[in-house]
């Protein structure tokens, strides 16, 4: 190798953001392997590349001992200090080894080490870029999809929407361009894999500090959300500030925030309602659009006991038990629900 070897280098350190530095202490690393392999060695060795002019100097070391054990790795005292007679027991003694044409296996090992090292450094870029975007959405298209995965372009990286992450009542065409929840990013030896949602409770909540004002600026606070992806959606919000309905900021002049986010989620029913310390209030507003005569709470057990009109039962129930079970997963309460001619 030679000066022009570490002008390539300081180029890529220029147009890739690698230390120049880094990379030749990864270089002279795998040059260590390189020369036992090639040369059928276990000695010890080092291998030292000079920053200025590039060229390889591989050195044999052996540690100086009082009895010798290995003639590869060790050597006596007296035969170090003949060789310098300051040399003590412990020290290490270097003589230079390198072979006549290891600049050329030099040369192979720097090509397999920098291009792998800048793979890792872009791979590294793409992780420093996603994982700071944890809990946030983001917008991709559609690429390809195989065995029930969809990969989603996200640019320079694709990114993953498992099955279980998938609505069902959406189909996903290629190109279609689609915002996800980003739940996870982690590293793996393929490089950063980010994983994405589509039905996450999370995007519900990001999609309305989107396209609320308010919930932005901290005006109105989403205190709890649960969904049924595809189906239906209970949020409970509350306002910070008197004058600012918490309900109506959601909704949105005639109704036009809440619609932009059912139109993003391909129709899914959003019961927004307001959010109350008194469980009561809070468990008859859960269970909207159904009307409630009473609630009964045991706080102890945390369990309510609930009566609505008879003609009103079907409704607080839900299909298939649905308003119910979301009001219970919003409230975090366990709800019975009777008509009023059972209750009696």
């Amino acid at each position: 190798m030679n000066s022009e070897f570490i002008e390539a280098l300081e180029q890529i350190q220029k147009d890739k953001g690698i230390n120049k530095d880094i990379l030749i202490d990864a270089l002279e690393a795998a040059l260590i392997s390189s020369y036992k392999r090639n040369f059928g060695t276990s000695q010890n060795v080092r291998v030292s590349i000079n920053r200025e002019n590039g060229e390889v100097h591989v050195y044999s070391q052996k540690n100086v001992v009082d009895t010798v054990e290995d003639e590869l790795l060790d050597i006596s005292l007296e035969d170090a200090k003949a060789i310098n007679p300051k040399y003590e027991i412990d020290d290490v003694i270097e003589s230079e080894v390198t072979p006549k044409n290891f600049g050329r296996i030099a040369a192979q090992t720097a090509k397999q080490v920098v291009v792998q090292r800048i793979r890792e450094a872009e791979r590294d870029v793409v992780y420093d870029q996603f994982i700071n975007r944890e809990s946030d959405i983001i917008t991709g298209s559609v690429s390809r999809t195989a065995k029930g995965i969809v990969y989603i372009s996200l640019g320079k990286t694709e990114a993953v929407l498992a099955p279980s992450e998938q609505m069902p009542t959406e189909q996903y065409n290629h190109g279609d361009r689609i915002k996800c929840y980003i739940f996870e990013v982690k590293r793996t030896t393929k490089g950063p894999q980010i994983a994405l949602s589509r039905t996450h409770p999370g995007l519900i909540k990001r999609l309305f500090e989107l396209e609320v004002p308010e919930i932005h600026d901290g005006i109105v606070e989403i205190k709890s959300i649960s969904r049924e992806a595809g189906s239906r959606t209970k949020i409970a919000v509350t306002s910070t500030d008197a004058n600012v309905d918490p309900v109506g900021a959601c909704v949105g002049p005639k109704g036009g925030r809440v619609q932009i986010i059912v139109d993003e989620l391909k129709g899914e029913k959003i019961d927004i309602i307001k959010y109350s310390e008194d469980p009561i209030e809070y468990i008859t507003s859960a269970l909207s659009p159904a009307k409630v005569i009473n609630v009964d709470i045991d706080e102890e057990l945390k369990t309510a006991k609930v009566i609505v009109p008879d003609y009103q039962l079907s409704l607080a129930i839900g299909k298939e038990g649905q308003n119910a079970r979301l009001a219970a997963k919003l409230t975090g309460w366990k709800i019975d629900i009777k008509a009023e001619s059972q209750a009696k």
